[in-house]
This record gives structure tokens, sequence and C-alpha cells, in this order.
């Protein structure tokens, strides 16, 4: 694996220095659109809709449009942003493991410890195993605010971001609210059903079937003859080699939420003014 970016993790007065890499991988056969009648290659351009224009990625800039005026805002205005400057990952609080609800956690990440010393890094590892603490992080991703829940998988730290909470929807379904009446033999029958497919989890056992399958096809068909020339469909990709093309997952991680301090820091100032003119 190469790690995607170096910072460190941040609580109380100690410092963790740590590389970030991506804890998953996609395993989907990629596929292409193309023209059933000649299978010619289907592209997708940026082009602009004052002067027609086909965009590279280096002249496109993001803007918010409130149905009336458009703020256009670009690189440097959203790196001028206080959250975007700094490299922690900084730790607001520890919480029981199993007050996150699964239905939270998103994108997973390996930290690997980037110190000649590995001290801290294992300290903070043993605490939250020895705790069954998980911390809560938060951190800019991609020019938004994240929050991610940093635990233990086995000698490994790893970093989850969450969802938002007004992310989650609400499961309101009518046909709940009726009541419904189990009797003890339906009961019992359906838990003896459960322990007859009851074993211990192992994710070796299981497949992706449709890839699988996906794959069989493609070597048939390549096997078979069935295939068209690459260049001669395709043509050539001016974008492929682009480096402009290429988004970062964690460009933002190594960026703190410098301005959750900055909040903290004003409320003592004020108390601190508040007190003084008290007195």
């Amino acid at each position: 694996m190469r790690a995607i970016w170096k910072g460190a993790v941040a609580f109380g007065l100690v410092n963790v220095p740590v590389k970030v890499y991506s804890a998953t991988e996609d395993h989907d056969i990629s596929l292409h659109q193309v023209h059933d009648k000649d299978g010619g290659r289907i592209r997708y351009q940026r082009r602009c809709e004052v002067c027609s224009e086909v965009v590279d990625f280096k002249h496109i800039d993001k803007a918010y449009d409130d149905g009336e005026h458009t703020v256009v805002l670009t690189d440097e205005d959203l790196s001028s942003l206080p959250v975007e400057r700094s490299r922690e990952i900084e730790v607001v609080e520890f919480v029981p493991s199993d007050q996150i609800d699964p239905i939270m956690f998103d994108r997973a990440y390996y930290l690997e410890p980037d110190s000649t010393s590995t001290k801290a890094y294992v300290l903070l590892r043993r605490t939250l195993e020895e705790t069954d603490r998980t911390a809560i992080v938060q951190f800019s991703l991609r020019q938004k605010s994240r929050l991610a829940a940093l635990r233990v998988r086995g000698d490994v730290l790893m970093l989850q971001t969450l969802l938002w909470d007004d992310e989650v929807r609400e499961a309101a379904f009518p046909a709940l609210e009726e009541k419904v009446r189990i009797s003890a033999k339906e009961k019992q029958m359906s838990a003896a059903l459960v322990e007859s497919f009851s074993t211990d989890f192992d994710p070796e056992n299981f497949t992706d079937d449709y890839q699988v399958q996906l794959r069989t096809l493609i070597d048939a068909k390549i096997e078979k003859g069935d295939t068209l020339d690459t260049e001669e469909t395709f043509g050539v990709d001016k974008d492929e080699d682009n480096g402009d093309n290429v988004l970062d997952l964690m460009e933002a991680l190594r960026r703190s939420v410098e301005k959750n301090r900055e909040k903290k820091a004003g409320a003592k100032k004020a108390a601190a003014t508040s007190k003084q003119k008290g007195a």
C-alpha cells in the first residue's frame, strides 16, 4: 500500500505522527459506455454553457447558486478557510465503543505510526483497547468538516468517517405502528430457524458472484475472439494521464478543525473578560 497523507493525531498534549492509507478498495470490474452500432467509446465533456468551450479541470472553479445569484469560489478562496490549514486529526472526546450506531460508519482508513518511536501510537492503541473506548475526532476532508471514529483493529489504529446526525434518515413506516400478535409457538419456531443457520462469521466464505460471472463472460468473449480493437474504437484519452483529474481522497485530512479550537479559545477569553468586569 502507498500512504496517501501524513499528519498527526492530537489529543491533549500527546501528538501521534501517522501515515494514512485507504483501508478498502473496490473490486468491481470497470466498464465503459460504447455506441452499440460500432463500439465507439462514449465520453462526457465538461462544456461551458456560456462560451460552449470544452474546459480542462485546471480551469474549473466551484460555485454556489441561490436561485438569483451565483457566487464563484476559487481554490484560493476555499484554501483561505481556517478549517483548511492544519495537519491535525483532533480528538474531541472518548466514548464507549458500543454507543456508536454502525449505520453512521462510512469510509475507513488505516493509520501507520510515522515516527522513529512508536510509543505514543502504541500508548493510544492500548488505552483504547483496555478502556473499550473509541476516540471521536474532527478534521476537514475535501473542503468539508468531517466527524470520524478512531478505533482499534488488530494491532492497527483505524480511522472511520462518520455520517453527521442529520444525514441519517429516520425510519417512519406506518405499517410498523400496527399491533401484531406473535404467539409463543411462532417465536419458538423462528428461534429454531435462526439456530439452524447460526455459525461464526468468516468473510472469506463469501464471494461477489456477479463480478466472478462477469469476469468469466469477458474471458470467454476474449477467447472466442469477440472483441474490437481498442485504439480504433476508443481513441486516445487526452485526460487519462492528467494529474489535475486525480482527486486525493484525503487531501484535506491533513488540516485540522482549527475553527473548533478558535471557538473554544474565544469562549474562554469571553469568560475571562466577563469575570474581570464582575470583579
